[in-house]
């Protein structure tokens, strides 16, 4: 069972384990970690079916908002797309990084791009990192890192794994909170997410 961190009349936020799709590929895969919300409720005879309001990549792990509905999931897409969802992710990057605090940008298929960033814990080949990503491009937190030379450890996508010497199985970038207005009562929602098991090894 993939776990459920917050649920009201409108939204539910899960957390998502890492090697698992949100939504299919063009290769059609049906393990998806939406067709499996959709499947439990269907079996537990629920009428409405969930719609995820953004997407995180296969490897990524963490947070995943998702709708009871069409209409709320064009609110919170619309909240997406103006910034008003405030995501922050934990990262551990290969290396010493150059700047402590920054903000990475780097244009992405032609689309303005960017990513602040802050060091929590320097170690001697690899560094634990807090991201806020201020756009949300596909990729977004990968491409950056692996751009200033500080890829993600266990990334094998966009770097070569043999050119660093820290090896990890999973990739360590994960969705860690979430902090957002909810549109329909005006709270503010504020969730969070336990570091996975294989990345809190490297930060303990």
């Amino acid at each position: 069972m993939v776990p459920v961190i917050y649920e009201d009349e409108w939204l539910v936020i899960v957390d998502k384990p890492s090697g698992l799709l949100v939504i299919p590929t063009p290769k059609n895969e049906r393990h998806t970690l939406t067709n499996m919300l959709n499947e439990q409720l269907q079996k537990d005879g629920v009428t409405y079916r969930l719609h995820p309001c953004h997407r995180l990549d296969r490897d990524t792990s963490g947070l995943v908002i998702y709708a009871k509905g069409k209409a709320m999931q064009q609110k919170m897409m619309e909240e997406f797309k103006e910034h008003r969802i405030y995501k922050q992710y934990l990262a551990i990057v290969q290396g010493r990084v150059a700047r402590p605090k920054g903000q990475i940008s780097l244009p992405i298929d032609g689309r303005e791009s960017q990513t602040k960033y802050q060091v929590l814990e320097q170690k001697r080949e690899y560094a634990v990192v807090e991201v806020l990503p201020v756009t949300g491009r596909k990729n977004q937190i990968r491409l950056h890192f692996a751009h200033i030379g500080n890829p993600i450890l266990g990334d094998t996508r966009f770097v070569f794994r043999r050119n660093f010497t820290v090896k990890s199985k999973r990739l360590c970038l994960h969705a860690q909170s979430l902090q957002f207005l909810h549109p329909m009562t005006q709270r503010q929602v504020s969730v969070e997410s336990r570091v996975p098991d294989r990345m809190q090894e490297f930060m303990d």
